[in-house]
């Protein structure tokens, strides 16, 4: 077993508590890797990940408060040193191309053993990227697409706030409409603004128009 200054300290985010307790004592038991910190939400794991600098966050998807990739894209954005894992159910490829466009190391299914996570971790964790084998072809194909195309390819949440928006709704009724926590939808409004390269609602609807975006 490695001493403690030499193990992959992690942080675990996950709202499900008996599969976060299980990744938890998976890390744990390894000798190689030290959970530092469990939480169930985004805005907790943000700050773990702030207080406790680890060296991979092992981020669910869907959280409540701040999802997986809000986390990530925080993370990224104040060049945290911090690599991120992102663990989902959903393995469409435009999931995945938005988890890796959002800064994560890699991305896994919930579906894999605790043993290849744990394995995911590590690889992380030394700096590589983590992607299952089977979720290369459509990554790729995912990415010969958004490469042909003009407008940027915005996530199913993402065109219901381009639309609300269009529509004139505030920041807290879009949030009670999609039943998100405001600080979500504002995260998923900032995402928007950066792919359309936009600053306030009036230019992205704007641009969303000259793009074709709101036809």
């Amino acid at each position: 077993m490695r001493d403690s200054e030499s193990r992959v300290r992690v942080v675990v985010a996950d709202d499900h508590p008996v599969f976060r307790d299980g990744m938890v004592r998976a890390l744990n038991s390894t000798g190689y890797t030290e959970v530092v910190a469990a939480v169930g939400d985004g805005w907790a794991a943000l700050e773990a990940i702030r207080e406790h600098s680890p060296d991979v966050a092992l981020l669910d998807y869907r959280m409540p408060s701040i999802d997986g990739l809000g986390v990530a894209h925080a993370v990224q954005r104040d060049d945290l040193p911090t690599r991120m894992l992102i663990l989902s159910a959903f393995t469409e490829s435009s999931a995945v191309y938005e988890a890796l466009r959002e800064g994560a190391s890699g991305y896994i299914s919930k579906d894999a053993s605790r043993d290849e996570i744990v394995s995911a971790v590590l690889s992380c964790a030394k700096g590589e990227c983590v992607l299952p084998p089977d979720l290369v072809p459509g990554l790729a194909s995912e990415v010969r697409q958004r490469a042909q195309s003009d407008a940027p390819v915005l996530s199913e949440r993402e065109g219901q706030v381009l639309r609300m928006i269009a529509e004139g709704q505030s920041v807290p009724t879009m949030a009670k409409n999609l039943f998100l926590a405001p600080t979500t939808v504002k995260t998923h409004v900032q995402r928007l603004y950066e792919k359309l390269g936009v600053s306030d609602r009036g230019a992205a609807v704007a641009e969303a128009m000259r793009r074709g975006m709101l036809e």
